[in-house]
């Protein structure tokens, strides 16, 4: 699979759409597949953290989530042509299960968030099987990971913050073989449940979903300074 490199992160070049036919191919051959968001912040703390690069970069898809990484794309003629979220990546994948008869299970947050999450999108999406979930706060990980094994589930959906949840994913793949989609889905679960609400569509539409969330969030501004980071990074290196 192609991909573009930015300050020496990989990204995957793909929509939505075209992720999902290649994980139909790879899911056929009993290939197990790993989907990691990449976004100005996670390249620059990638720089400072070999962990962190290494994660993404062995990844089987990293989504370009976060418009900087379009832009960066566009400076340097990439081939990069939308964003692919990771809360919208989950729906996507959510709705592939259900049309292709594959069940689902989801790990982490809190307990009240990941039932409700659970519950609301059986209750959006037809003929999707939740064969099990479980809170962020287990103690003990080798029930857990007998648990998800035992559910049958095909695609796992883990949230509990990044490098954290990738951590967890690569330290337990082998261990759960009828696991064929792993996807990082940091706080997905609060959007899902309702906890947190997404930025209207004409904010999302214009990639300006992170105006928003500063605005809702002016604390944020703080980590909102990686992207002019990133990008003049990006222009300066040959």
């Amino acid at each position: 699979m192609k991909k573009e490199q930015y300050l020496g992160v990989s990204v995957s070049p793909y929509t939505y759409e075209e992720i999902i036919e290649d994980l139909k191919e790879r899911i056929a051959a009993g290939s197990q597949s790993t989907v990691i968001a990449v976004n100005p912040e996670k390249v620059i703390t990638a720089g400072r953290d070999p962990l962190v690069k290494e994660l993404i970069n062995n990844s089987t898809y990293q989504i370009a989530d976060g418009i900087g990484m379009i832009i960066a794309s566009k400076l340097k003629r990439g081939q990069l042509r939308e964003r692919v979220t990771g809360v919208d990546m989950m729906g996507r994948l959510l709705q592939f299960a259900a049309d292709e008869g594959h069940s689902v299970f989801f790990y982490g947050a809190k307990e009240y968030v990941v039932r409700t999450a659970k519950e609301k999108l059986e209750a959006s999406i037809p003929n999707l099987r939740v064969a099990g979930y479980a809170n962020g706060y287990v103690k003990d990980q080798d029930a857990l990971v007998q648990q998800i094994r035992e559910s049958g589930a095909a695609l796992l959906f883990v949230a509990l913050g990044s490098p954290r949840q990738e951590l967890w994913i690569k330290d337990n793949m082998a261990n759960l073989p009828n696991v064929k989609v792993f996807q990082g889905v940091g706080g997905s679960f609060d959007v899902y449940s309702g906890k947190v609400k997404r930025a209207p569509a004409a904010y999302r539409k214009l990639g300006l979903e992170w105006l928003y969330r500063l605005m809702k969030e002016p604390k944020r501004i703080k980590r909102q300074t990686a992207l002019p980071k990133f990008l003049l990074k990006v222009l300066l290196k040959k």
